[in-house]
């Protein structure tokens, strides 16, 4: 969707930070909420991109104005109601109505599953649409839900620098679970392709895009 959360490419939010100066949680908080959405997420009735579409699909002034965990527990608290894992009159008061789901996995294993972690890397052979070296043109779509297609490069013409794989297909996925497998690639752009002739002429940007966000160009 095209939304206040696709900011790439976009200036004027200031200088970008060194990861190793912000630190994990600002608040005691914000670690809750994020215990709360990985044991919540446990329960299987939502995946990933669905997890990220919550957060995303709201006003620009309100995501905009929210910090990072902020957002977090505003689509935590949606999909607990859209998934029937706690009713709205429940959230609203703070006080469970009847026994509630029980927990989706025992304490004990939560550290080793955190470990382990998830890959969105699918088997199978389906043919890949492009090669490396091929060039290609980003579609200039305008999807209404979940994409990971950066508004920036849409309409741009690259080049295929690698076949990653075939991986879960994030749109279809954040609507009803349907992972429709395909290949992903490294797509090549030059800064000038993507910003103009002003851009720096030697510089270059990388993005991960599926097969069905690209055509030949």
């Amino acid at each position: 969707m095209n939304g206040a959360h696709d900011l790439g490419g976009i200036d004027g939010f200031g200088a970008i930070g060194s990861a190793a100066d912000e630190p994990i949680f600002h608040a005691e908080w914000e670690r809750r909420v994020f215990a709360m959405a990985l044991a919540s997420g446990f329960h299987g009735r939502w995946n990933i991109d669905m997890g990220r579409f919550a957060r995303e699909d709201t006003d620009p002034l309100t995501y905009l104005r929210a910090t990072y965990y902020e957002q977090w527990l505003r689509g935590l608290r949606r999909l607990l109601v859209e998934r029937g894992l706690v009713s709205a009159s429940e959230l609203a008061s703070g006080q469970a109505e009847g026994p509630g789901p029980r927990p989706a996995i025992p304490a004990a294993r939560v550290a080793a599953l955190l470990a382990k972690g998830g890959s969105a890397r699918r088997a199978g052979n389906a043919p890949a649409r492009f090669q490396a070296g091929d060039a290609v043109r980003v579609k200039n779509a305008h999807p209404q839900g979940h994409t990971r297609m950066p508004r920036y490069c849409r309409g741009r013409v690259g080049v295929i620098e690698r076949d990653h794989g075939i991986f879960v297909f994030p749109d279809s996925n954040a609507i009803n679970g349907d992972e429709r497998p395909q290949h992903c690639y490294a797509v090549c752009f030059s800064a000038e392709s993507l910003w103009g002739a002003d851009a720096e002429p030697r510089d270059r940007v990388y993005i991960d895009l599926w097969d069905d966000y690209l055509e030949p160009a």
